[in-house]
């Protein structure tokens, strides 16, 4: 039996900051992980090679669109595993940084399959044996996987899910995916782009609906325009596959032909092999563990945090919770996660932080709204990006910030600086701060002086 203070299960974005936090804080860590390279589904299934391959895509769409390339050659499109090979490299290289992490901690790091014996020991089984190890502290950080419906069969060529898509071999023309939520948007975006037929088959009545309306409205416009169908409030019926492709049978009497499809419709806490029993946890019915507001479960000294205890399950978030969670248990200053910005790499991107017009008018909060389009803006003007806008919700009479939303190239970058001044104490944080900043000229962040403006034109 090995003893050790902290044992991390997981070696994704909130395993990899517990096990980093405690080591630096002179505990002996060990970290194990099911992969036989650490960076967790994260690094190897998730955010990394998605955004990676929208990076890609969005370089080829944007060589597509420019009439300046006109000159060079006409518009072309890349084969889907050639456009791969990009992400595969940025993963690889995510890989050699994050080993350099725990080797330079000196945190122990185990491949291998964990399963507990009682609260403080798990048996880890791998290529070198089994071991036993104990431990006065455990933080469960396994992740997720998608979601797969047992009516489905996964196992051949034309049934995909998110992580399996990445190791697709070839182009299909006409892709369905089922399951409209940020990760069956972002592919749409991205298969679209690559230039295939995209039907998206969304099971609400509206594209990403925890976001605000307007948002969600220039999304579903968008994808439209670029030729994505949207079929809203379906439900599925039935599959079938065959040597040409497959037909999916929903429960409205439609029928949609296409080469694949692929299923984004939920995803399962990775606890199934964890023998939570014997340790006095159970998993709900996503695979996910409750936790309190200290990432505590009910079992004292074992924590839990990333997706494996389900909301915001972005990977911005997983890193502070899997950090906080181990200031808890190290009696260091602690805070709970929340506030979280959204981040969705659609092309072009959302992301947003604070309240949405919907939320305020139920609460009724009197805001008002500024805006700045980015069709008006220098630098999107220059760059080619003017699909967009920046949307600043703010209190009529304090002008307090109350909720910050873009749609548009940078989206996911531009919305730090709305964040941060959110966060200000006082009256620093209202929409008098952007109107009287100088903003470099021509950029992305000066639309928040526009919006500002337009903001305070609206009350004035």
């Amino acid at each position: 039996m090995i003893d050790v203070d902290v044992l991390v299960l997981g070696a994704g974005p909130a395993g990899e900051a517990g096990a980093m936090n405690a080591a630096k804080q002179g505990k002996s860590v060990v970290i194990v992980d099911q992969r036989p390279e650490v960076g967790g589904n994260c690094t190897h299934k998730g955010t990394i090679p998605s955004k990676a391959l929208r990076q890609a895509v969005k370089q080829m769409i944007d060589f597509n669109t420019n009439p300046m390339f006109r000159v060079i050659s006409e518009p072309r499109w890349l084969p889907y595993p050639h456009v791969m090979e990009t992400a595969n490299r940025v993963v690889a290289s995510q890989v050699r940084m994050r080993s350099k992490f725990y080797a330079r901690n000196q945190v122990q790091v185990v491949h291998g399959v964990a399963s507990f014996d009682s609260p403080h020991q798990v048996t880890v089984v791998s290529d070198q044996g089994t071991e036993l190890y104990r431990a006065e502290t455990i933080l469960i950080a396994t992740g997720s996987r998608p979601y797969r419906p047992e009516f489905l069969d996964f196992e051949g060529p034309r049934v995909y899910d998110s992580d399996t898509i990445l190791e697709m071999d070839h182009t299909p023309r006409h892709l369905i995916i089922f399951g409209a939520g940020v990760i069956g948007c972002e592919y749409a975006s991205i298969f679209n782009g690559l230039g295939l037929k995209v039907d998206l088959i969304n099971t609400r009545d509206r594209l990403l609906s925890f976001l605000d309306d307007e948002i969600t409205d220039a999304l579903s416009y968008y994808f439209r325009d670029s030729g994505v169908v949207i079929r809203h409030q379906e439900e599925f019926e039935h599959l079938q596959i065959t040597a040409e492709g497959v037909e999916l049978q929903l429960k409205s009497g439609k029928r949609i032909k296409g080469d694949a499809l692929l299923w984004c419709n939920g995803r399962t806490g990775n606890t199934d092999q964890l023998n939570l029993e014997a340790c006095g946890l159970k998993a709900d019915g996503r695979g996910q563990l409750k936790v309190n507001a200290h990432y505590q479960t009910d079992v004292s000294h074992i924590y839990a945090a990333g997706d494996v205890v389900g909301w915001p399950s972005l990977a911005s978030a997983s890193y502070d919770q899997g950090r906080n969670a181990a200031n808890d248990f190290l009696s260091r200053p602690f805070h709970f996660v929340d506030d979280v910005p959204t981040g969705i790499y659609t092309i072009p991107e959302i992301s947003s932080v604070g309240q949405t017009e919907r939320e305020l008018t139920e609460q009724k909060v009197p805001y008002e709204v500024g805006q700045a389009l980015f069709k008006d803006i220098a630098r999107a003007q220059i760059t080619n990006e003017s699909v967009g806008m920046l949307k600043l919700l703010f209190h009529r009479e304090t002008l307090e910030i109350l909720g910050v939303h873009c749609f548009g190239d940078q989206a996911s970058e531009i919305v730090h600086i709305g964040q941060a001044i959110m966060k200000q104490p006082g009256d620093a944080n209202t929409l008098s701060f952007f109107a009287n900043t100088t903003f470099n000229y021509p950029t992305m962040a000066e639309a928040y002086r526009v919006a500002a403006i337009n903001g305070l034109n609206r009350v004035s």
